[in-house]
């Protein structure tokens, strides 16, 4: 019982966060556009899915990824073995990343635009390899920060100076960097902080700074996101500076 109603407190819960776009959508197309909403039945039926989906993602989240995160993080923080950390670490932030849709979808629009626009030859092998490349130069660059994150927690460094260094090399990459990856550089550094790395990677800082003597989860266990954010950045660019 007390597993439904919490369920039941989960779905009330993703209504509310639905309704202020629902009410923003039927005021501009009822009022503004005065239109009639088109197909309504399958518009009903989508929204009832989405909140369901929602709903199902944001309570598996509660009950699974975010406990599990915690333990492994806090279990390896007792144990003391370093080398280990920072190697899940890496292995997360990669494995994640190239598990993410939004990534992956991305990518595959990248491929496209790349060879109808000339800079990759227009075949199916080739933009697979394009759009393949993208996906794990992206994994790679957030497995390197989940680490280069994961160091700053245990070593206690300051993350507004690593940040401010982190676009400054981006700034920098950006006047090296061909035009036509840049957008997608820029573009790559939102994907991958999407549904399936965040509440593993923030799972992971939290649990990690809960473990270690003298670390406020609050002061230190947030801000790995940030450097997931960062590096695909710069190391799309590179990836498209070495592809020419």
């Amino acid at each position: 019982m007390k597993g439904l109603s919490a369920l039941f407190k989960s779905l009330l819960s993703s209504f509310r966060d639905l309704l202020p776009i629902i009410v923003v959508i039927a005021f501009f197309q009822l009022l503004v556009l005065q239109e009639p909403l088109p197909n309504i039945v399958s518009i009903v039926m989508g929204l009832v899915l989405v909140v369901l989906g929602l709903t199902f993602f944001i309570y598996g989240l509660e009950m699974g990824l975010f406990p599990i995160g915690e333990s492994m993080a806090q279990t390896f923080a007792r144990k003391g073995s370093v080398f280990w950390l920072l190697v899940f670490a890496f292995c997360l932030g990669f494995g994640t990343t190239v598990a993410e849709p939004a990534l992956t979808a991305v990518a595959n629009e990248a491929a496209e635009v790349a060879a109808e626009g000339g800079v990759i030859t227009n075949s199916m092998e080739t933009r697979d390899d394009y759009a393949n490349g993208l996906r794990y130069t992206v994994a790679l660059s957030v497995g390197v920060a989940i680490l280069i994150g994961v160091l700053r927690i245990l070593k206690g460094w300051p993350i507004q100076y690593m940040i401010i260094g982190g676009y400054i090399g981006v700034v920098v990459l950006t006047g090296f960097a061909p035009s036509h990856i840049i957008g997608i550089a820029y573009d790559s550094g939102g994907v991958t902080t999407s549904t399936i790395t965040v509440p593993l990677v923030t799972a992971l800082g939290v649990g990690l700074a809960s473990a270690i003597k003298g670390r406020n989860p609050m002061l230190d266990g947030f801000g790995l996101i940030a450097f997931a954010s960062l590096l695909p950045m710069m190391f799309v660019m590179i990836y498209g500076m070495v592809l020419g």
